[in-house]
């Protein structure tokens, strides 16, 4: 059976959620691929102009920099790096629109999506104009009620408010017949987006996306907030205001490119760098009261967004309403912001209840259903998912079973969908081949949403696959552990791991380097941390003895405990207990030494 409108979760059958999760977090075999690092030419003159090893000029090599210059502007980005915001399309006629706006007293909203790119966005956007303007306010709409992107019920509240202009961010680039509606209701807009165009721009006064075909401005990996701080920064600089005024906000675009999985190179490095330091010594005091709810000692990475801030803040999206998250995030005072902070922290306590069931019902389904195991995609449905985390259940569905996966709920009497792809699988182009069975979809290479009428999901499900298995290369279907270079424990000093820690930020296009060690050998007796990660000491002939930490690499126990030599891929990390700090490994894979 294909289609599942509904599973039956009667006591005599219901399935074992604790079980399936244990099920779900087991790690599937990995294909280990070692770059190849030998033979740089230029690996000599770096190791000579910069004073480190081979192993961090190739590091480097790997990341496109490849002489003391690029290394320079790698290790120590400046703000005065960032590009002149005038060189993206319609910047220009945006800012001069704003000013209109405010020498003539408009009302302006600022409007944008529900997760943690759009929030932030419409954080940071309303902050700068709030300094200046009162005639302000955001939106941002129901995920549950009016779904993704521009909505008319959006449009309807701002002509009854009485509002002219409408700045939208991380979303509206295929808002073609909202933009039409309210420019029908005498409302302009300013479309501030970074998703894919479609053939046709909406007719808005301005439509800032560096990935318009006719826009050249220099770098087109920008997160929805980091366009919005481009608009200010335009803003600014029109009108003669300090730098001071939009770098204030570089805390809440950190938040965003960490949050979105965007690339961290170029202006997305540079603005991370800076809004992580910011974030580290003087957030904004809503990004403070989430620091403080989560009781972690600092500094704060990328990776600690992604899984301690990112997911608190769209919990509010997901459970309840994203105007949530902005009020935390735009909150006037330390006291505002605690109090808004714990109604997210509960936001998210239940999101992962309803995360806990939906996953553990999804798995059921699957494994109950032969002909669902052996595609080479996923696609489930059931009705009362809870719509807020079906985006969580899809990444969640491809970290298990590493196939193209789509999951579908009912909302509003349409089917909505979140899909997921593996790396280097196109899943925008394979739903753009699915699209007459939508009423709409939006994303990007890897991440998309959807909706679409209840009558065509078993045609989806066909479709989909077939689209995917015609097209996918069978290595692709197969996940990887792509290791930077092979590592002897002994090379790991603590000089090392300061220069390592420069690499940071870490993320899309700049990895934590994942290091390879052969034949090393396992100290003590290893054991299980909350039954799910492995705890294990080790070391490689005379090296020094290193802790290391596998996540969710509990089934390995039984290999790491025969006394066999190993090979290990992990990626150096500082541990901190207390006021203690010392270098462990991150494990990524295990296996038994051949040599």
């Amino acid at each position: 059976m294909l289609f599942h409108s509904s599973i039956k979760l009667g006591s005599e059958q219901a399935p074992d959620l604790g079980q399936l999760w244990n099920l779900q977090m087991a790690s599937i075999q990995k294909k280990w691929i070692e770059l190849i690092t030998a033979d740089f030419t230029e690996t000599p003159v770096l190791t000579a102009a910069l004073g480190v090893n081979r192993v961090l000029a190739n590091l480097m090599i790997h990341r496109g920099v490849r002489s003391f210059d690029e290394a320079k502007d790698f290790f120590r980005p400046e703000l005065r790096h960032l590009h002149d915001p005038f060189l993206m399309k319609d910047m220009a006629v945006a800012v001069s629109r704003i000013e209109k706006a405010i020498s003539e007293e408009e009302k302006m909203a600022i409007y944008g999506d529900y997760d943690v790119d759009g929030t932030t966005a419409v954080a940071l956007v309303f902050s700068f104009f709030r300094r200046i303007y009162s005639k302000l306010d955001f939106y941002v709409p129901d995920r549950h009620k009016e779904g993704y992107g521009i909505s008319r019920t959006g449009i309807d509240w701002a002509a009854e408010k009485g509002y002219t202009l409408i700045i939208a961010l991380d979303c509206g680039i295929k808002a073609i017949d909202e933009v039409a509606y309210a420019h029908s209701k005498g409302i302009d807009f300013i479309i501030g987006d970074h998703h894919m165009p479609g053939e046709e721009l909406p007719g808005a006064i301005a439509v800032l996306d560096p990935k318009r075909k006719d826009c050249f401005y220099p770098y087109d990996e920008l997160s929805g907030c980091g366009i919005g701080f481009k608009l200010v920064q335009a803003f600014a600089m029109r009108n003669h205001f300090e730098e001071s005024t939009y770098y204030r906000y570089l805390d809440l675009v950190a938040v965003s490119v960490a949050a979105d999985i965007i690339p961290l190179t170029g202006e997305n490095r540079i603005m991370a760098h800076y809004g992580l330091k910011k974030l580290n010594s003087d957030p904004c005091f809503g990004l403070e009261a989430l620091i403080k709810l989560t009781g972690r000692e600092g500094p704060w990475t990328t990776e600690d967004i992604v899984f301690q801030i990112g997911p608190r803040i769209n919990a509010a999206g997901r459970i309840e309403h994203a105007k949530d998250a902005v009020h935390l995030l735009i909150s006037h005072s330390p006291e505002e912001a605690t109090r808004r902070c714990a109604g997210i922290d509960l936001y998210n306590i239940e999101r992962k209840s309803h995360d806990l069931r939906i996953t553990g019902e999804a798995l059921a389904m699957i494994e109950s259903d032969h002909e669902l195991m052996d595609r080479k995609t996923t696609v489930v449905y059931q009705h009362d998912w809870h719509k807020g985390v079906i985006g969580i259940v899809a990444s969640r569905l491809t970290e298990k079973y590493y196939r193209p996966t789509i999951v579908l709920t009912r909302s509003n009497n349409v089917v909505t969908g979140s899909a997921r792809s593996v790396r280097g699988f196109d899943l925008y182009a394979a739903l753009n081949a699915c699209g007459d069975l939508f009423v709409q979809f939006g994303g990007h290479k890897y991440a998309a949403g959807l909706t679409m009428k209840e009558e065509n999901v078993v045609a989806l499900q066909e479709r989909f696959e077939h689209v995917v298995s015609s097209s996918i290369p069978p290595e692709l279907l197969v996940p990887e552990i792509r290791i930077d270079h092979e590592l002897h424990l002994s090379e790991i000093t603590a000089k090392f791991f300061r220069i390592l820690r420069q690499f940071a930020p870490f993320g899309p296009a700049n990895h934590a380097p994942v290091f390879l060690s052969k034949g090393v050998r396992v100290l003590g007796s290893p054991s299980l941390v909350g039954e799910k990660h492995l705890r294990v000491a080790i070391c490689q002939e005379d090296s020094p003895v290193f802790n290391c930490i596998g996540f969710g690499m509990a089934e390995y126990l039984p290999l790491v405990g025969r006394g066999v030599p190993l090979d290990l891929c992990y990626c150096i990390e500082e541990n901190v207990w207390r006021d203690n700090r010392s270098i462990q490994l991150n494990l990524k894979g295990i296996r038994a030494s051949k040599v």
